[in-house]
């Protein structure tokens, strides 16, 4: 049978499909089956904080370890160990909640090792799509990529509810721990190709040597920071203060419209961009990434319903395309022996700044009022998400080279990645 897309006729690219849309599944799933299971067993959602701060604490001590061992060691054989080890933690909680013997410090510190395996992942990820396809079907891999993530996180939730309500929290966990062994498999399958360049520095050395990369990459660092300033402001407002908010205006119906509003656009968009080809593609993705300021300013100003709902649809859409123009940026402009090690510097900065402002939101909101703090979120998210356009190095960034760039020699690193960052502009 003939695939109708021609990024699935590639063997290698479709095995790593594959593993990812079943891990994906899986990995949407397991939120909401760790809750239930942890507040079943429990009783006492303050297990609840624990285990999820476990998880999150390593991961973030993690990323840079994570990312320099992906430019180190093969990205095939460093997802094809994570995920397996994923697997084994996973399942191991599963095996606890549903044999009955459930115990906070057993969970909470599988979960902790759970965090760390995706600290070796995330940056991998990223790295490994440049191997498989060619720098053209980029920005084509990472939309069918995102396609099936946004739609797994619509399945996903009411797929676990499903589960958790006819058999339990653990039974979906273990379906959580087939998944990440499945890809782990599929990714087994994989004939990465390049070469990985010999190193004679240790891991801290190249851990130093990607934070020299990720400041040297102009339009790297200045978006990396914008994206830590809107997560800063954004996600602890939209997380806490918008279902709260919402209920006071319309109702508990309509938080669940909106962020199935948000999930539809951002399903709808990562699918356009599949066929969409853009020349200033990051440039783009950042002026779109401002729509994401409409459901701020829209409960900010106490608005219907149905106006809500509508901008939080566009506001998937600005997302979609935000999210899709930077990993294809990133996997077309910085040099493949520093990928993941500039990811993880990147990841790092954007999730440090999310429960900082998970934390400051609630006395904001109770010393200001909760509808003016999200209003004051929604203005200062949108002039965040344009400032980086200010600069030649964002806004003049091309789309599509037409050559990749040769792997750096064996002991001295490049110094050129890309263009080089200009002046601002």
């Amino acid at each position: 049978m003939r695939l109708p897309l021609p990024l699935l006729r590639q063997a290698d690219f479709r095995w790593f499909y594959t593993g990812q849309a079943v891990s994906l599944l899986g990995t949407s799933m397991a939120p909401i089956a760790l809750a239930f299971a942890v507040l079943d067993a429990s009783k006492n959602p303050g297990d609840l904080g624990i285990v999820l701060t476990a998880r999150m604490v390593p991961m973030l001590a993690s990323l840079l370890v994570g990312g320099a061992t992906a430019d180190r060691f093969s990205r095939r054989t460093v997802l094809v160990a994570a995920n397996t080890g994923s697997a084994l933690t996973q399942g191991t909680v599963a095996v606890l909640l549903l044999s009955g013997h459930y115990s906070l410090f057993a969970v909470a510190t599988l979960e902790a090792l759970n965090g760390v395996l995706a600290a070796f992942t995330t940056p991998a990820l990223r790295g490994v799509a440049p191997e498989l396809v060619s720098t053209e079907q980029l920005q084509q891999a990472n939309s069918l990529l995102s396609s099936t993530r946004n739609a797994t996180k619509i399945v996903g939730p009411s797929l676990a509810g499903l589960i958790v309500a006819a058999s339990g929290g653990g039974a979906a966990i273990a379906l959580d721990a087939a998944s990440y062994l499945f890809a782990a498999g599929c990714l087994t399958r994989l004939r990465v190709s390049s070469p990985i360049p010999p190193r004679s520095t240790g891991l801290l050395a190249d851990i130093r040597s990607g934070w020299g990369e990720y400041r040297r990459i102009r339009w790297v660092w200045l978006v990396s920071a914008t994206f830590c300033l809107m997560n800063l402001v954004q996600t602890g407002t939209w997380q806490i203060l918008g279902p709260q908010l919402t209920k006071q205006l319309s109702g508990e119906m309509t938080w669940g419209l909106v962020l199935s509003a948000r999930g539809a656009g951002l399903l709808v968009m990562s699918t356009v961009m599949y066929r969409l080809r853009l020349r200033r593609l990051l440039a783009t993705g950042q002026l779109m990434s401002a729509l994401g300021a409409l459901p701020l300013l829209a409960l900010g100003a106490r608005l219907d319903a149905g106006w809500l709902i509508a901008a939080a649809f566009v506001a998937g859409i600005g997302s979609a395309v935000a999210s899709i123009s930077w990993d294809t940026s990133l996997q077309e402009h910085v040099p493949p022996y520093a990928l993941s090690r500039v990811s993880s510097y990147d990841d790092l900065l954007s999730y440090l700044a999310i429960p900082i402002g998970q934390l400051s939101v609630g006395p904001l909101a109770h010393a200001y009022g909760g509808f003016r703090i999200t209003a004051v979120t929604g203005v200062f998210y949108a002039l965040a998400a344009v400032v980086p356009l200010s600069f030649a190095a964002v806004r003049q960034l091309p789309h599509a080279l037409p050559e990749r760039e040769p792997v750096a020699p064996a002991v001295a690193e490049p110094a050129a990645a890309g263009p080089p960052g200009p002046a601002a502009g």
